[in-house]
């Protein structure tokens, strides 16, 4: 029984899956989009997430967690022919990624599925994306809006319920004369 074991084992040994899941994190922190398996999104999806909240919190000890969680590979870019050191995975993910999403309150990651299947297993291949500064946060459930939608219809529909009130009479009564007030009521006697 496998009651509480959290995780995809993914055909892999425990070291095997730490290095998968690092390597798959960075590549994602430095080109913002990459091409894999469902499961390894599913897998990848939560570790990035976790990191991109670290990055917004963005003090030393959460680079310093970062880090060794995921490793600080340099980002190296060819020009010319000759490799260019661009900075780091972690830099990258406290300097541009963190103030990103610093007003958004998670869901940083998108799974697009795609029409492709991978040659040799026939596995089925995903994109796992970054989101953008520009994206909105999700909607709310469509179902939802259109109940509450049907609900303010079918008020506008009815016209609001008059209810007639009628004034209640009190008697009034009079005021109690004490002998210091004299026979004069207090609001005459000014």
């Amino acid at each position: 029984m496998r009651h509480r074991v959290a995780g995809r084992q993914l055909s892999r040994n425990t070291a095997h899956r730490r290095s998968l899941r690092r390597n798959m994190a960075q590549s994602l922190i430095e080109h913002e989009t990459i091409s894999t398996t469902v499961q390894k999104a599913k897998e990848v999806k939560p570790f990035v997430e976790k990191l991109i909240t670290l990055a917004k919190k963005g003090k030393l000890q959460h680079r310093r967690r970062a880090i060794s969680l995921l490793g600080n590979r340099s980002i190296v870019a060819f020009e010319d022919g000759e490799p260019v050191k661009k900075g780091t995975v972690v830099g990258k993910l406290f300097s541009e990624l963190g103030p990103r999403y610093l007003d958004r309150p998670g869901g940083y990651t998108r799974i697009v599925r795609l029409s492709l299947r991978r040659l040799g297993d026939n596995g089925e291949l995903v994109l796992l994306q970054l989101l953008g500064a520009d994206e909105p946060l999700k909607r709310e459930r469509r179902g939802a809006s259109k109940r509450r939608a049907r609900r303010r219809a079918k008020a506008a529909a009815q016209p609001p319920a008059v209810v007639e009130t009628q004034p209640v009479e009190t008697p009034e009564e009079p005021a109690a004369q004490t002998p210091e007030s004299g026979s004069e009521p207090a609001a005459q006697q000014q």
